[in-house]
């Protein structure tokens, strides 16, 4: 999980919780008094930043905060690791990172039950869908989607449709599992569209009507997009590799970090 630092990497101190076998972010916090959850994906983990806002939140409250959050991890990744879940649970307020409805297992593809971006196989479902795509060479759900939009723009669309389903369901059976206190976090290049169809902007597929159906389930929803500074900065106040600089710039830098930690501060001072 490390990255050497002679790579130009940082170290992200990987720990273990409970009887979670999952490796999360470090070093790892005394949960042996009251502390507060955070769940998601790479953004989350702080990917390439020194300080992901899990930290600066913990700093600023003055109250342990696990960062439960994996690398490429979306719903599926919880509701599969009972042990990370049950954690998550006793915290004062879970935080969960609003990621993308492709990374799951569904009726038409499973994917690795802990990188959920890694497509393993395609169901018959699927395959029926797209007779003429070969899935022999796609190892990414992104990959997937890109080629099955190229395919048949007609069949994708009823795709997209079940995915975004699925995910609305997946995400129910993870509020329901979290405490009572519990916030969606929206961390995007700009608010939750009216429509999403497209991979692009991130999180793939996930659009207001979707959050709303999820709003009786949760204590609020925080929407945190970067500022023009902020977005400015990027990857300027990261540390990787030369090797990984296209990752990066996928990811929050440290100057967004900063901003989502200032939106969910007064959220949780709330909810305390």
């Amino acid at each position: 999980m490390s990255i050497p630092a002679e790579a130009g990497g940082l170290d992200y101190f990987p720990c273990h919780y409970g009887a979670s076998k999952a490796v999360f972010r470090g070093p790892q916090r005394d949960l042996s008094r009251p502390y507060f959850a955070m769940l998601g994906g790479s953004a989350t983990f702080g990917k390439y930043v020194t300080r992901p806002y899990a930290t600066l939140v913990e700093q600023a409250l003055g109250c342990p905060v696990a960062n439960l959050g994996a690398l490429n991890a979306g719903p599926d990744f919880y509701l599969q690791d009972s042990a990370a879940l049950d954690i998550a649970a006793r915290a004062r307020v879970a935080v969960v990172q609003v990621t993308g409805a492709e990374a799951m297992t569904n009726a038409y593809y499973s994917v690795h039950h802990r990188r959920n971006d890694r497509f393993l196989a395609a169901t018959p479902a699927l395959r029926d869908l797209f007779p003429r795509v070969d899935f022999t060479d796609i190892h990414f759900t992104r990959h997937l989607m890109q080629v099955l939009e190229r395919s048949d723009a007609s069949a994708y669309d009823r795709l997209v449709a079940g995915l975004k389903q699925t995910w609305l369901d997946r995400m129910r059976l993870l509020l329901a599992r979290l405490p009572d206190r519990r916030l969606l976090l929206w961390l995007a290049e700009g608010p939750p569209p009216d429509r999403a169809e497209t991979l692009d902007p991130a999180p793939p597929f996930i659009d207001q009507p979707l959050l709303d159906a999820l709003m009786p389930q949760v204590s609020g929803l925080v929407v945190a997009t970067p500022s023009p500074r902020a977005r400015a900065l990027q990857p300027l106040d990261m540390t990787y590799p030369e090797t990984e600089a296209a990752q990066a710039a996928c990811l929050p830098g440290a100057a967004v970090h900063v901003e989502v930690a200032d939106r969910l501060v007064p959220a949780l001072q709330r909810l305390m």
